[in-house]
């Protein structure tokens, strides 16, 4: 196989992403895994991801179909969806942060409460047992409730059920149920998350891929810290690779970034800020040679592309960011571009039309 060049990669990088369009339970089993983001503007993350990979997908299926799919929200390298059998291989899961005594009393009425109804939505936590308020990460306040039950859902006692309104409602889940890992399982589990992590997001360059391993023996699956390093070595070990410009490249053994197969559509696409094809900021400024960045929790004066922009892909190039405004089922994009100014190409405007009436279509809602 001959050594792939940087445009290679890029290619390779954005068909292997943007399949063919196919079904949902499908198109999650082939990510592997889908960030969330409870942000909506024009849409939330993971419909803005799913709506290029299933076919005829709307905002909000992935929400209504969740109960039906063999599928899980929880924590990988961030927070989001994945098949059952993947999120198994993170558990039984010891936090870094250990609960003293009065805690787990605390999470194991909670979690006696969530059996009995069934299903609870944090409100009706609250609601029976008044924990309070407590400090959150952002260092202002909120529910106690829900923090214990953010807990108690990243250990292994809760499961999400549904969500009601972007809510998660809780249903219990009994940690035990997972098998304890020997220490060779645990290498393999480890090895397996880390492929998950790969296939979704190569190429990889060599500080990204450290950077996931990193993650996934720290939030994922902290109970493996310690094995992170020698996982690492192994997966250096059993990717394929390349070094190119002095930086080295890992893909998954047996695909070709060189193929002709990787040829782009002339097709515009407008991504989510953390669809796998723009999430690695390292690897996006090798390809395209500027520097994107998700500004919705900048202020705004410092704003330099706008609050939710998302990145607009040509062909394989990410030429420029779009802001999209929904209103009353009127789609106002708001566009820029790194060159300053749009294609002049007859193909790029006809197929900027075709994303925006696929934008509208799927933001409208179902009948």
């Amino acid at each position: 196989m001959p050594s792939p060049r940087l445009d290679d990669l890029r290619r390779f990088a954005v068909a292997r992403s943007l399949f063919a369009p196919t079904t949902l339970p499908g198109a999650i089993a082939r990510l592997g895994f889908v960030q969330a983001d409870p942000i909506r503007a024009p849409a939330r993350a993971q419909d803005l991801t799913l709506r290029h990979r299933v076919r005829d997908y709307r905002t909000g299926d992935l929400e209504r179909r969740y109960q039906r799919l063999a599928i899980e929200e929880d924590f990988f390298v961030n927070y989001g969806f994945l098949p059952r059998d993947t999120q198994a291989l993170m558990h039984p899961r010891t936090a870094r942060t250990a609960w003293p005594p009065a805690r787990w009393a605390q999470a194991h009425e909670v979690q006696a409460f969530v059996r009995e109804r069934g299903a609870a939505h944090p409100r009706e936590v609250d609601a029976h047992f008044q924990h309070g308020k407590a400090r959150n990460w952002f260092g202002g306040s909120s529910n106690a409730s829900t923090q214990l039950l953010d807990g108690m859902h990243y250990r292994g006692l809760l499961r999400v059920a549904r969500r009601e309104g972007g809510t998660r409602v809780y249903a219990a889940h009994d940690a035990h149920a997972w098998p304890a890992h020997d220490p060779a399982a645990a290498d393999a589990a480890l090895d397996r998350l880390v492929d998950v992590a790969v296939g979704l997001y190569a190429p990889l360059p060599a500080p990204t891929l450290s950077q996931f391993v990193m993650w996934v023996g720290s939030a994922a699956a902290p109970q493996w810290r310690e094995r992170r390093r020698a996982a690492l070595r192994r997966a250096t070990q059993r990717l394929a690779s390349a070094e190119i410009d002095g930086l080295r490249w890992y893909w998954p053994a047996g695909e070709n970034p060189a193929s002709r197969r990787h040829a782009a559509p002339e097709a515009v696409r407008l991504l989510a800020p953390f669809d796998p094809v723009v999430w690695d900021r390292r690897r996006f400024e090798a390809f395209w040679g500027w520097a994107y960045r998700f500004e919705a929790y900048t202020p705004a004066p410092r704003r330099l592309r706008g609050y939710y922009a998302l990145p607009l892909l040509w062909r394989d190039a990410v030429i420029g960011w779009a802001n999209l405004a929904w209103r009353d089922g009127v789609l106002t994009p708001d566009l820029g571009y790194v060159a300053g100014r749009a294609p002049r190409e007859a193909a790029y405007r006809a197929a900027l039309d075709d994303e925006l009436q696929r934008m509208t279509a799927f933001l409208t809602p179902r009948a």
